[in-house]
């Protein structure tokens, strides 16, 4: 991703982990891509006021249970099943930063979930890169174009609601946090 905003580039250790256990990694981003879905949905029901939120939600809810649905078709070819989902130690963590108060909790959803796409991007194109030539490779690279637009997307909508200078020391100061965060997370077979 040439334009990442991200300050901690995810070791080649963290690649390696995924490919010598991609099961494991398939399930994890199943459960990611229905955990965003979610999420979108929950951000369209807190912000009913905010038309061009809840359009943007509405489809990018759709989009990632569209994701879910294609993981799935690789977890069941390789004779898998999905589990009960797992806490994401990352998002749990990450999502402490989020403040409270109506326009600072709108703030800092938008931003964490910027940063949480743009880190998505990055891993999903280790992963696309790592892979040999074929439709998983493509899929995967598809995957990371996709968690790019959705970066892009949270931040829009973010300068689009609130303050520009308000926005900008707010990203810096998560950017620093999730920086911190992924460094001390132990690496996984998993997204994060």
């Amino acid at each position: 991703m040439s334009d990442s905003p991200l300050r901690y580039n995810t070791p080649a250790a963290w690649t390696e982990a995924v490919l010598a256990d991609f099961d494991s990694f398939l399930l994890d981003h199943a459960t990611a891509e229905k955990k965003a879905s979610g999420m979108a949905v929950s951000m369209l029901s807190h912000y009913p006021d905010r038309t061009a939120l809840v359009s943007a939600m509405a489809d990018l809810a759709i989009e990632e249970l569209t994701h879910y649905r294609e993981v799935l078709k690789w977890i069941h070819q390789r004779g898998l099943v999905t589990g009960p989902d797992q806490k994401d130690p990352y998002v749990v963590a990450f999502r402490k930063s989020i403040r409270q108060g109506r326009e600072v909790y709108l703030m800092d959803r938008l931003l964490t979930a910027s940063i949480i796409e743009a880190r998505g991007a990055e891993r999903f194109a280790l992963v696309a890169a790592a892979l040999e030539e074929g439709p998983l490779k493509k899929f995967y690279q598809s995957i990371a174009r996709s968690e790019e637009r959705h970066f892009e997307l949270f931040l829009d909508l973010a300068k689009q609601y609130l303050e520009a200078d308000a926005i900008e020391q707010r990203w810096d100061e998560l950017l620093d946090i999730e920086a911190a965060l992924v460094g001390s997370l132990p690496i996984r077979a998993a997204l994060h």
